[in-house]
């Protein structure tokens, strides 16, 4: 048996499994999450308990199981594996070793500190960052609220980028509209990114629509050192052309989509 549990917060997707699991139970169960995942493009807090009677798998369903990890291995933030069986427990404690997230082993006793662990982890990013190949442009991209994790993330790309150049060409932020900050903690992140960074970096191109931006890039043009214009988000191909361009002169530079 395999069943969705919603005892835990809502940042944790936890299930339970007993007895023997079929293929339909991961049909019904695990499909809907990885789907839910894909969706929202976030990634899951496991909490798995498998109870004593857990004996293993059917056939399909161990083919299922395999099939459905290697498409949602990218998707785990962290697993906790919740049981008092020794060979779980320590099957699980070798693939800790192999998996590319955090795996830890809990007893039943010890199911709180599983889901306190995994609350305490900190919240990968959600933003998605490229640099052209040969521009020297970062574009990051970002459809919801901001968080730390997601400004931490931006500020590693960049200064991995300025450890081979003394300033940065340029950065895009690619938007359909003002991403905002998820709290204080982010909102105060991304300030401290932009008093350590805005010197470094050569233009800033915000491809963002609506009004709010389009101010804002002409305030930000005056007063931070990075030469800064808006385009609307349709426009990403033609900012990522101007923050890629050679001369960033602040003094009579025409701006894009005025020539001719």
């Amino acid at each position: 048996m395999l069943e969705k549990m919603t005892d835990v917060p809502p940042e944790i997707v936890a299930v339970r499994a007993a007895g023997v699991l079929t293929r339909g139970e991961y049909d019904r169960v695990v499909l809907p999450m990885l789907q839910e995942t894909e969706r929202t493009d976030r990634r899951m807090r496991i909490l798995c308990q498998v109870e004593d009677d857990y004996t293993g798998l059917t056939p399909p369903a161990l083919w299922e199981d395999l099939r459905l990890g290697v498409r949602a291995i990218g998707r785990f933030a962290a697993c906790a594996v919740v049981t008092d069986v020794s060979w779980i427990r320590t099957a699980c404690r070798l693939a800790a070793f192999a998996v590319p997230y955090p795996l830890r082993v809990f007893g039943i006793a010890e199911r709180e500190d599983a889901v306190a662990w995994l609350l305490s982890l900190p919240e990968a990013p959600r933003i998605r960052t490229r640099t052209g190949p040969g521009t020297g442009v970062v574009v990051v991209e970002a459809d919801r609220p901001l968080q730390a994790a997601d400004i931490d993330a931006l500020a590693a790309v960049v200064d991995e980028q300025l450890g081979t150049t003394p300033e940065l060409r340029g950065l895009v932020l690619h938007a359909p509209g003002v991403p905002g900050w998820e709290n204080v903690a982010a909102l105060w992140r991304h300030l401290g990114f932009v008093a350590g960074h805005q010197r470094r970096i050569r233009r800033l191109a915000l491809a963002v629509d609506g009004t709010v931006p389009t101010v804002g890039a002409t305030i930000a043009d005056r007063a931070l050192h990075p030469v800064v214009r808006h385009f609307p988000s349709a426009d990403l191909d033609a900012a990522i052309a101007w923050a890629a361009e050679e001369d960033a002169r602040r003094d009579g530079e025409v701006p894009a989509g005025a020539a001719g």
